[in-house]
């Protein structure tokens, strides 16, 4: 079994910032890439940004430029640092990622509970 834990959210004003951590735990082999998804009251879950192995990032547009995600291997866990934040990206965030749970094992995708991010004056 796979276990992700998210833990950072809470409640900031707008152009505030939040740092976001995810720690991935059990049965892992290898971790592939590791990625931020959040979901908005009454919205599909959308990505966020993505991190590979070999720390290739990639972002959604709406948060280029203000999002940074980092990784740290040997703790099997990733980061979101978001500046400048905005009412619009308050919602619930989800880690993910893609687990092999031993050798020559599929990879599957693995997800946490969520962590809350209000943006609110």
């Amino acid at each position: 079994q796979v276990h992700l834990v998210e833990s950072g959210g809470g409640l900031v004003q707008p152009g505030g910032s939040l740092r976001l951590s995810c720690a991935a735990s059990g049965s892992i082999f290898n971790l592939n890439s590791m990625a931020w998804y959040r979901q908005a009251p009454g919205k599909e879950r959308e990505f966020v940004a993505l991190i590979s192995s070999v720390n290739n990032r990639n972002y959604a547009d709406s948060v280029k430029g203000r999002f940074t995600i980092s990784r740290d291997n040997a703790k099997n866990a990733i980061y979101l640092q978001m500046n400048s934040l905005k009412p619009e990206d308050t919602a619930v965030y989800y880690c993910n990622a893609l687990v092999q749970t031993q050798v020559m094992a599929p990879y599957r995708p693995y997800w946490g509970q969520g962590t809350q991010v209000t943006v609110s004056s």
